[in-house]
């Protein structure tokens, strides 16, 4: 086997004598977080397996699923080889003009384990999971964890391609949590959710990453950032300061000679991206104990109390108007914003026409319809470059599938009353309500995103009879931030939880953000966050990359790719430059210029087009 289970630490012992042959010794003392609450399950990846791409090296990473020998029972270590795969094609340009692997970042293969549990922090119903990937390599002269939230809503692997990506290499320590996030759906068709080990297991077999309150069997499928009750997204920066902590635990038994590892002689480096971004964010924001040596993040989902603008409001915004807005001749030649004929989407118009009906819109045309959306827009603090890229956002529906999830996450709802009348049920391939493909389900640890559709799971409800029918449920939950009901006044404190607090001064921190990002724009996150830090005199450094957007995947798409460069390699000098100063003695400046990198074009991308010096 390419994966060697060593053994399931119990959280008393350091080893059981049928793990290993080596005589067991006494656990450190920081070996057992009391914030555990599964074992420790520790497994070894060398010869055909490595930590940072599970054998598949760049090539394989690009290339088809990783396949199941039996895809009705998937095996631990093939869903791992998946679930690393699907977050390194989600997350990283692995095209062939994107310059992974030949401008910016390499795939080597990084021998050596990995320790992972459920932990908890206080209150919470439901775990959130940690694992520590440690190098054979790892760099005992240079003591280094990197701590690494998911990125969006994905699971825990979600940053391997920023973190384990920069960090392994280095010989580095990789600590990674999913946040409360990730793809342990629980099907009440079967009443089964997963385990530790990525494998699924009905409720009583085993102890599950997510376990709802009972159901009838057509209650659907539950999401634990939707459904767990907790309001996971307060909790992100309390999760990353575990992670950090099981980390050290995590090295403490991988090296008891070196023991212990403490913040005092270990560098810990916080990183993540978008959600992952704000998740460290939130993490500086709690640590007193000066934890964290440095922190880097991208594109954040920041939110600055009383500055800034959450998520929720300009995602239902956008949900409403963009579609309508985009049907300005300003953005035709925009990618995603037109048919791939050219022509003119009749959704977009059809907005537009809707809004007028209900005299919300002024103007007797549609072109006269959709300028007077975007003026909106533009009123709110939109800027062209960010309506443009969000084109894409819209063409996917991605702003009603998050707007209708974090509604019912900061609404604390469970699969059965989420708000306006959404749920998530099980489809076929012809995406039809149907129980869910056996196969497809024994999948969805490896190749879930953590917040539906996709993998057979639908969002539905939320739906009309009218001639705009998604209309009425975005309005729904528009309402949730624009009124003064119960639901809407329950939903701004959960909202106002999630806010970050000021790091300490002397804390290095850098912010990169594209400036075409139109899932979390610059002027609602970053920007405010930024000029928060610096009126309260401290000196973060701040890149508003020109012509990088949020999703980098997405330049695979040659249009898209064509007038953006990739946020990434940007991340990776941060962190090289974070690196310099903590361990070679090199100054943290004031500020660093803003690279001028121009769009990659129809072309491979270039190091020169980067402007990194």
């Amino acid at each position: 086997m390419n994966l060697r289970t060593l053994c399931v630490l119990p959280l008393l012992a350091l080893a059981l004598p049928a793990c290993s042959t080596h005589p067991s010794r006494a656990e450190p003392a920081m070996s057992r977080p009391d914030f555990l609450v599964s074992d420790v399950r520790v497994t070894e990846h060398r010869d055909q397996d490595d930590l940072l791409s599970a054998g598949l090296g760049l090539g394989g990473l690009a290339g088809a699923p990783s396949p199941f020998a039996d895809p009705l029972h998937p095996t631990p270590a093939e869903l791992r080889r998946r679930a690393i795969q699907t977050n390194w094609k989600g997350i990283a340009d692995l095209g062939p003009l994107g310059g992974y692997g030949t401008v910016y970042g390499a795939v080597p293969s990084v021998p050596g384990r990995e320790f992972q549990a459920f932990a908890r922090v206080p209150g919470a119903s439901q775990p959130h999971r940690v694992l520590l990937q440690v190098p054979d390599a790892f760099d005992a002269q240079h003591r280094c964890l990197v701590v690494a939230p998911s990125s969006g809503s994905r699971g825990v692997y979600g940053a391997i391609s920023l973190a384990g990506a920069w960090g392994l290499p280095k010989g580095c320590a990789v600590a990674y949590t999913d946040k409360g996030t990730g793809a342990g759906y629980f099907d009440y068709a079967d009443d089964s959710g997963v385990q530790l080990d990525g494998t699924r297991a009905r409720r009583g077999e085993a102890m599950l990453e997510f376990e709802p309150p009972p159901a009838t069997a057509d209650a659907g499928v539950a999401i634990k950032q939707m459904h767990s009750g907790d309001n996971p997204e307060a909790d992100w920066g309390r999760d990353v300061i575990q992670a950090a902590q099981f980390g050290l635990a995590m090295l403490d038994r991988a090296f008891p000679a070196q023991a212990p590892f403490t913040a005092q002689n270990t560098k810990i480096i916080a990183t993540g991206l978008s959600n992952g971004g704000g998740a460290v964010l939130q993490a500086a924001g709690l640590d007193d104990q000066g934890l964290f040596a440095g922190v880097v993040a991208l594109e954040p989902n920041v939110l600055v109390p009383g500055l800034g603008r959450p998520m929720i409001d300009y995602a239902t915004e956008a949900a409403i108007w963009l579609p309508c807005a985009l049907a300005t001749p300003r953005f035709a030649a925009a990618p995603f914003a037109r048919a791939p004929d050219g022509s003119l989407p009749p959704a977009y118009a059809g907005r537009c026409a809707a809004l007028h009906a209900q005299g919300r819109l002024a103007g007797a045309t549609t072109a006269a319809q959709a300028e007077a959306a975007y003026q909106r827009l533009r009123a709110h603090g939109w800027t062209d470059e960010a309506l443009a890229t969000a084109a894409s956002t819209t063409a996917f529906d991605l702003w009603r599938v998050i707007a209708a999830g974090y509604a019912s996450s900061y609404l604390r709802r469970g699969a059965t009353d989420m708000p306006c009348g959404f749920r998530y049920l099980t489809v076929d391939h012809a995406n039809q309500p149907a129980p869910a493909d056996p196969a497809t389900r024994a999948a969805w640890w490896a190749d879930g995103v953590g917040i539906p559709p996709g993998n057979g799971i639908a969002l539905g409800g939320g739906m009309d009879h009218g001639d705009d029918p998604a209309l009425a449920g975005l309005d729904c939950l528009r309402q949730l931030w624009t009124g003064d009901s119960v639901d809407a006044r329950a939903l701004h404190a959960s909202v106002a939880a999630t806010a970050s607090k000021l790091p300490r001064a002397d804390l290095p921190l850098w912010v990169l953000h594209g400036a075409g990002d139109g899932l979390l724009p610059t002027a609602f996150t970053s920007e405010p966050y930024v000029a928060w830090l610096r009126d309260n005199e401290r000196t973060p450094i701040y890149w508003r990359v020109p012509h990088a957007q949020h999703f980098d995947a997405f330049l695979a798409v040659p249009a898209f790719g064509a007038v953006h460069v990739p946020l990434m390699p940007y991340g990776y000098v941060a962190l090289d430059r974070m690196w310099a100063h903590l361990f070679q003695a090199a100054a943290w400046p004031a500020s660093q210029p803003v690279p001028a990198p121009h769009p990659r074009g129809p072309g491979a991308l270039d190091a020169s087009m980067l402007d990194l010096r």
